[in-house]
């Protein structure tokens, strides 16, 4: 699994589980780092800042643009893999958005239902398509 991979992995489980507690990634980050148990891949911090920054604008295009879906009746994995893809997508010009999207789709594959990859790649895809609006839009 390349670095990147990983690190979105990582990504996804400190973000899940700060879901699943009710705490703040980028505090429960902050802290992780101040007790010297950084992330191993730098990339896996700016994930978490990256998500933690934007999380408000990032959740409201999701609820836009998952049709039919709100946040929360995702699955929980889905709902933090898209907020991480989104953000790769829309907000960091460090990857190209299709690899954004593939590997959203590799998580998903693995870690989600059967249904998600469908799901992830029809809300991704469209944020993409859509990314030059969006991008100039001033909330964004």
């Amino acid at each position: 699994m390349a670095a990147r991979s990983k690190a979105r992995k990582r990504a996804l489980d400190h973000l899940y589980a700060c879901e699943m507690r009710g705490d703040d990634p980028v505090a429960t980050l902050e802290a992780a780092l101040e007790a010297g148990d950084a992330p191993n891949n730098p990339y896996t911090e700016v994930l978490i800042r990256g998500v933690g920054e934007h999380r408000a604008r990032i959740d409201e295009l999701l609820e836009q643009y998952a049709e039919g879906w709100t946040l929360a009746r995702m699955p929980a994995v889905d709902r933090n893999v898209l907020r991480i893809g989104a953000f790769e997508v829309l907000f960091s010009d460090e990857i190209p958005d299709g690899v954004a999207v593939s590997e959203a789709l590799a998580l998903v594959r693995e870690l989600s239902t059967d249904e998600s990859p469908a799901f992830v790649n029809g809300v991704l895809g469209a944020l993409q398509r859509d990314k030059d609006q969006l991008v100039g839009e001033p909330n964004l």
